[in-house]
């Protein structure tokens, strides 16, 4: 059986059909029942920010985000091309107009240093990624930010439960948006959520996931529809009693890898007074060819890795002609390879991958 870069954490069965046997009698289904709420609030308290807003999907939930800022139609919003295409998306498909900025080579994050040439009296925000887990340099963003006046939202979708100073990483700037989705450290099987500290925007998140509708008789915006059902919830239950045990397992693993492999391929740095949640375990090579041979080593020894972000999303096809001048996120896209990371992976397996990632580089 071939191992993938990634696999979708899992409660105990049994756990989870206990979970969602009280769904049998009361037959609620969605539209925030009592699992919603009891997932929001030990969510709320695991990574403490007791304002957060559950949706169906992460990518939903930037979007939200977006909207409920109530941002100048058609502004500039600055973020990183060193990411997964849905953060872009959601810029473009709101009708605004991205601008990228080059990252960081330690590790991948947004260049604070690079910020300020990129704002201009038409820029409304910027959206910052924290890559692979990787914390951005938050205090350098939001002060930039404040000087232009700028809101900040993060794309947390790979930092769940990461710290910074001690601090909830999801309570730096604006809002942070998080996804649940099956590859990530924390899943619900889909879904994500939005962590907030102004009250205000609860209620103009609740507007964008159910309709705008405020109750029976009152529809206030014209809102999609994004809901987080129950049965979302009760796997987000399941899992995030499990999640620190998990949590230790992907700390051992990415040690093995460190141990096995330092010294023959490069690691991104972990900023100061970060933790970590060890989401992924990407690698660097010393160019693009040697990234290419390791990863069809890889495939052939059944293992498949990710080369993860390549290409880039300025790259694409939707965003070709959108102006990037990005030569360290281009590099580090043409070096960069995910290795697979995952609790259950056996310690067998990390080296034998290890094994067939320094066969060839020989």
């Amino acid at each position: 059986m071939s191992i993938k870069v990634t696999r979708a954490s899992l409660p105990p069965f049994e756990e989870f059909c206990e979970e969602i046997r009280p769904l049998w009698d009361s037959h609620i289904l969605t539209n925030m029942g009592p699992l919603h709420d009891r997932f929001r609030a030990a969510l709320g308290e695991y990574l403490g920010c007791p304002s957060v807003t559950l949706f169906s999907h992460g990518h939903s939930a930037l979007e939200a985000a977006l909207r409920a800022l109530r941002l100048p139609a058609g502004s500039r919003i600055v973020t990183s091309p060193f990411t997964f295409a849905s953060t872009v998306h959601a810029i473009v498909r709101l009708g605004f107009e991205p601008v990228f900025c080059d990252v960081l080579a330690a590790d991948g994050t947004l260049d604070p240093s690079c910020l300020e040439g990129l704002i201009d009296l038409r820029t409304s925000a910027v959206l910052p990624v924290h890559v692979y887990g990787n914390a951005c340099d938050a205090d350098a963003v939001e002060a930039v930010a404040a000087r232009h006046g700028l809101r900040v939202v993060y794309d947390a979708a790979q930092a769940f439960g990461v710290r910074l100073d001690g601090r909830p990483l999801v309570c730096r700037g604006d809002a942070s948006v998080l996804s649940f989705h099956a590859t990530k450290v924390f899943n619900t099987v889909e879904g994500g959520a939005v962590c907030f500290s102004d009250p205000s925007l609860a209620v103009a998140l609740d507007d964008e996931k159910n309709f705008g509708i405020r109750d029976e008789c009152t529809c206030v915006a014209a809102g999609g529809n994004s809901k987080f059902n129950e049965l979302q919830a009760a796997m987000g239950l399941c899992n995030l009693r499990h999640l620190g045990d998990e949590l230790l397992e992907r700390e051992r693993l990415d040690g093995v890898y460190r141990r096995l492999l330092g010294g023959a391929v490069g690691f991104f740095s972990v900023r100061d007074g970060a933790s970590r949640n060890y989401s992924y375990m990407p690698v660097l090579l010393r160019d693009a060819a040697e990234r290419d041979a390791v990863a069809d080593a890889l495939v052939c020894a059944g293992i498949k890795p990710r080369k993860y972000f390549w290409p880039l999303v300025c790259d694409a096809l939707p965003y070709r002609s959108v102006p990037a001048e990005v030569p360290v996120a281009r590099g580090l896209s043409s070096r960069v390879l995910c290795l697979p990371i995952y609790p259950g992976l056996a310690l067998d397996d990390v080296e034998r991958i290890c094994g067939v990632v320094l066969g060839s580089l020989q």
